[in-house]
Formats: structure tokens, C-alpha cells, sequence
């Protein structure tokens, strides 16, 4: 009696080895593919989880500690709720770092760096009124020069302060010489460029004047609003005691903006970025899948020869599977080896780039390269099962 022909473990990792090393530069491209797809998978869950943390810290430093009032009734022939002394009514309050008020100022005119004239009329920019706690409470950082303070404000001075946008659209780079600009055909001092802000973007496209010239030169603004800078824990706590402290006899003229809780802001985000990054990763990854797929299922058909002389030999249909399984998981495995160190490394130096702190979960760092070992298994599938149906016969007769 002919006894059962056996394959150990042994006899078929050293088969997948032998194969992967007869042809070494297809093997290193079936890695490559699954390198990459691991890599990427690794990258882009590291950086959700790092971005993550961002959101986090960025969320308590800014948006947790801003509340914005409205006047509900600001009518263009009612003038506004706030009172002259609104600032430094908000100011007063506990938990306050800073507050002012803005407001976009209604067809000012162009603004232009020299006369404007005929054939140069000017750009049309954005030009703000605002008290000078805005730009304290926007943390407006300079490039060049000062900002406005109250004299400026109470004294009605043709002062501007432009924001990084507007002044290279007006050619502006330096205040050593005191330019001036001429908004509306009227000329405005720059005394500083803003060159960054932490709120309100849009002020960085925008000429900021102090508001008392601005009521002097276009009369009282509408849509008039107050942005306040709170200490951490203090905003909602702001949000409910601003419209007392501005008119205590009409506390309903204005509404507050508070943040909203942040946990489920923070939830919200991240839900979403998870999905998303999750999907790209997942698509990375099938791409290395089909990679592996492809390249197995051609050895298969090149191997048809060496197939039917195993089975000849004695070999069954399930050692020739567990032999192409063997070499699609081992490769799969050595992509996701490296792939995951790949990954790790882009995370950590995308995060030094961009000085945030790097952080990685372990439940998607360790499981990575099972995951690549996996990816290999199952792209294998179909080319182990086209090799299990070669007839010896049939693959010797070629």
C-alpha cells in the first residue's frame, strides 16, 4: 500500500521561499504593492488619530473661549444697541480677556495706495470698523508697525491697519515711510500689517480703521457685532451675562453665539474624519490585494508545467493551494512588515514638520502587519484554486 503523500510546515515554507526567491524581482514588486497599501493604511490612521489630537488642542485654545454678540434689531435708520461704553462693559465681566466691536463698513470706495484716478480706480477691499479690542481679541499678530488704541478711536484719527491680503494687493510691504492709502478718494496712515490672526480670517483681506473714524467719515455702521476672548470655561458663562451688561433694560436687543459642547463637537469631527480616512485606506489596500492577485495568479499560469509534474509525483490538490497561499501570505506579511515602518515613519515626520504631536494607536500599529499577511492570503484565493485544477496530464502534455 502506497502511503499518503504528506506536507509539513516546513516543506511549505521552504517551497514559498524557493519561489519567491527564483524570481526576485517580481517578488519585490508584489511587495512593493502591498508595502505601500499597508504603508498607507498605517499613514493615514496615524495621522487621523495625530489630526485628531490637533482638533482637540486647537478647539479648547480658540473656539471654546470665543462668543460673538448680535444686535437682533441693528436697523439702518435705529443706530445700534451698543453703547458707547460697550468695550469696556464686556471687559468688566469675569472669565474676559478681551472684547470689541466691528463692523463692515457699507460702500466706502476703493481702496487704492496713491489717488485713485480714472484709469486706476483702486481695489475693492473689504474696509472694518472696529474698536480696538477686535484686533486683541482676534490675536492679531504684526508684520510691521502698531495697531489703533483708544486715542486713535476718540480722537477720530485717518489711521488704517491692513491685513497681510490687502496690503500685497495694494503693493504695501513696509511702514518705515508712513504710506498712506486712499479709501474712497480720503487718505488713511497705515500704521501696522497685520500678518496673521487666530479669528475672523477674513480680516487678513481687509483695511481695518478704529470705529470712531469710521462714524466720522461714513456715519454709524449696521450689523454692528461684539467678539469676545473668554478664559477656558468661561464662555458660556460670558455668553449669558453680555446682554445685561450691555443694556440691562433690554437684555433681548441682542443674542449670544457660545460654543456649542465640546466633546460632541470633538466626536463629530473626528467621526468623520475616521470614515473617511478609513475609506482611503481600505482602497489602498485593495489595490495591493489585486497586485498580489495579479502577480500570483501569472505564476500560476507559468508554473503550470512545474504544478502537473508535482501532482504527478504525488502531490495534492490542497498541498499545490497551501503552496501558493504559503508564498502570496509571505509576501503579503513582508510588505506589511515594512509598510508598517514605512507608515510609523511618515507619521512621525509629518508630525515634526508640522510640530504637532505624533500620536499612534497600538491597535493600528501592531495588527498591520497581520493585516498585510491577510491582504496576501486572500489574493491568493483564487490563483491557489486555479492551480488545484490543473490536471497532471493535461500540464505535462504543454
Amino acid at each position: 500500500m502506497v502511503p499518503a503523500t504528506r506536507l509539513g510546515l516546513r516543506d511549505v515554507v521552504d517551497e514559498a521561499v524557493a519561489g519567491m526567491l527564483a524570481r526576485p524581482g517580481r517578488a519585490g514588486l508584489t511587495v512593493l504593492g502591498t508595502l505601500l497599501g499597508v504603508a498607507a493604511f498605517v499613514t493615514v490612521l496615524g495621522l487621523t488619530t495625530t489630526v485628531e489630537g490637533q482638533i482637540s488642542n486647537r478647539f479648547t485654545a480658540l473656539v471654546a473661549t470665543e462668543v460673538l454678540v448680535q444686535d437682533t434689531t441693528d436697523q439702518p435708520d435705529a443706530g445700534t444697541a451698543f453703547p458707547d461704553d460697550a468695550e469696556q462693559r464686556l471687559t468688566a465681566l469675569n472669565g474676559v480677556r478681551s472684547a470689541g466691536l466691528f463692523w463692515e463698513v457699507a460702500d466706502p470706495g476703493p481702496l487704492a495706495a496713491r489717488r485713485p484716478t480714472a484709469q486706476e480706480p483702486g481695489e475693492n477691499l473689504k474696509v472694518l470698523a472696529a474698536s480696538p479690542g477686535y484686533l486683541r481679541a482676534i490675536h492679531a499678530r504684526l508684520s510691521s508697525g502698531r495697531v489703533f488704541d483708544t486715542w486713535h478711536d476718540a480722537e477720530h484719527q485717518r489711521v488704517v491697519v491692513l491685513g497681510s491680503g490687502a496690503a500685497g494687493r495694494l503693493g504695501i510691504t513696509w511702514i518705515d515711510e508712513q504710506p498712506a492709502v486712499f479709501i474712497g478718494g480720503t487718505p488713511f496712515v497705515v500704521i501696522g500689517i497685520i500678518d496673521d490672526v487666530d479669528r475672523e480670517a477674513g480680516t487678513l483681506l481687509s483695511a481695518v480703521v478704529p470705529a470712531g473714524t469710521a462714524e466720522a467719515a461714513w456715519g454709524a455702521g449696521t450689523g454692528t457685532r461684539a467678539l469676545i476672548d473668554t478664559e477656558i470655561g468661561a464662555a458660556q458663562q460670558v455668553g449669558d451675562e453680555a446682554p445685561l451688561a450691555l443694556r440691562p433694560e433690554e437684555p433681548n436687543r441682542f443674542t449670544t453665539i457660545t460654543p456649542p459642547d465640546p466633546r460632541e463637537l470633538r466626536e463629530g469631527v473626528t467621526t468623520d474624519l475616521g470614515t473617511l480616512f478609513l475609506t482611503l485606506a481600505a482602497v489602498c489596500l485593495l489595490i495591493g490585494a489585486v497586485g498580489i492577485a495579479n502577480t500570483t495568479l501569472v505564476a500560476v499560469l507559468e508554473r503550470v508545467g512545474e504544478i502537473g509534474l508535482r501532482r504527478a509525483l504525488g502531490a495534492r490538490r490542497r498541498h499545490v493551494a497551501a503552496h501558493f497561499l504559503a508564498e502570496s501570505g509571505t509576501l503579503g506579511l513582508i510588505g506589511g512588515l515594512i509598510g508598517t515602518s514605512v507608515g510609523v515613519a511618515a507619521v512621525v515626520a509629518v508630525a515634526y514638520l508640522r510640530e504637532w504631536t505624533p500620536l499612534l494607536q497600538p491597535a493600528t500599529v501592531l495588527p498591520a502587519p497581520l493585516v498585510g499577511a491577510l491582504t496576501g492570503l486572500v489574493a491568493g484565493l483564487y490563483p491557489a484554486w486555479r492551480a488545484t485544477r490543473i490536471e497532471p496530464a493535461d500540464a505535462l502534455r504543454r
